[in-house]
């Protein structure tokens, strides 16, 4: 394996080619190679979030987030038709990205039920039909992430600029592949008796449903409870009943270990926090470890706008009902479901 396959691993990837060494000098070899890696990233998203920050405001720093995430994801995932479909489809998600959660926030909570709904449900059908690549994972965290910090300004030339680098790293990384499903396709394959579109219309009502339920009962920072649900919400039960044991407790952790760094740490250190959570989750192989880290990013931003106490104590709570609320809402809505499905027949 060359240095720059190796680069390509993820850390589960790296971390078991570091313990499947028999000598020292290899296991060396390959940690300084992986630490590399992760400075590496670290490295590349600082500038891209940095420089959408100075070209675009601060208010767009979180356009920086949601580009770097469509293109490191898009590198390697794909959406399971034909490259030049496919192209179309990104473009109608960036479009959705771009627009919805902008709309959302524009009226009050009838109204952003209703454009939250449709814009994750059509997210959900562009880019997830090819369940292994778990696309959700990022094309919903964007959607929230731009409906949680509602920016405005330059967001239409930010999100232009990161969709075309999003069309161009796709492009160049998929397009010797061979696919027979068309854009076409995927819409006549959303069938109610398919366990693929049952995950779905699940993932889109568990989410919508649960913030809008924080919105009645006015519950602050609404996207982390979206967010919780959505990680939930996988197309396996099995993982979902791990992720929801892991994710709860890995928030309190972290919102422990973010008060002990805020107490600790003088003040002209907290705004790194957040970078210290970035490579705490490049670190990090397992989803309980990743939820303790990403805790430290939400909560820099939040203890702004909340102050400490209540930043912690929502990250908490939402976290809390997000997880709770996905699993509940799975078992109940998948009755629905299969009584739909039967009667369908």
């Amino acid at each position: 394996m060359t240095v720059y396959q190796e680069l390509q691993l993820n850390q589960a990837g790296s971390k078991a080619l570091i313990r499947s060494c028999t000598n020292r000098k290899d296991k060396m070899r390959h940690t300084a190679i992986y630490l590399f890696k992760i400075c590496l990233t670290m490295a590349f998203c600082m500038a891209v979030v940095i420089g959408f920050s100075k070209i675009f405001g601060n208010g767009n720093s979180i356009v920086g987030v949601v580009v770097l995430l469509c293109v490191m994801a898009f590198r390697f995932a794909d959406f399971g038709i034909r490259t030049p479909h496919a192209m179309g489809a990104l473009t109608l998600m960036f479009a959705i990205l771009t627009f919805g959660p902008r709309l959302a926030n524009a009226g009050g909570l009838v109204q952003e039920f209703l454009v939250n709904t449709v814009c994750i449900l059509l997210l959900m059908v562009l880019g997830c039909h090819n369940v292994v690549m778990f696309n959700h994972s990022t094309l919903l965290l964007c959607y929230l992430l731009l409906y949680g910090y509602d920016v405005t300004g330059d967001l239409y030339i930010a999100m232009g600029i990161g969709a075309a680098a999003t069309l161009i790293v796709y492009y160049r990384n998929h397009r010797k592949k061979v696919y027979k499903r068309s854009l076409g396709d995927i819409f006549k394959e959303f069938d109610i008796h398919s366990l693929r579109t049952r995950w779905q219309i699940t993932m889109v009502f568990g989410v919508t449903t649960a913030m809008l339920i924080a919105g009645l009962l006015h519950v602050p920072r609404r996207m982390w409870i979206g967010i919780a649900a959505m990680s939930i919400l996988v197309p396996f039960h099995e993982d979902a009943k791990k992720r929801a044991k892991s994710r709860v407790p890995g928030n309190i952790v972290g919102c422990f270990i973010f008060l002990a760094l805020y107490y600790l740490l003088p003040p002209s250190i907290y705004n790194y926090v957040g970078v210290i959570g970035g490579i705490g989750v490049g670190l990090s192989a397992t989803y309980g470890c990743q939820a303790v880290f990403n805790t430290f990013g939400a909560l820099s931003i939040a203890v702004g706008i909340l102050g400490l106490p209540g930043a912690v104590f929502f990250r908490i709570f939402n976290n809390f009902f997000g997880a709770v609320y996905g699993v509940l809402f799975e078992r109940g809505f998948g009755r629905v479901l299969d009584r739909m499905s039967c009667n369908g027949q």
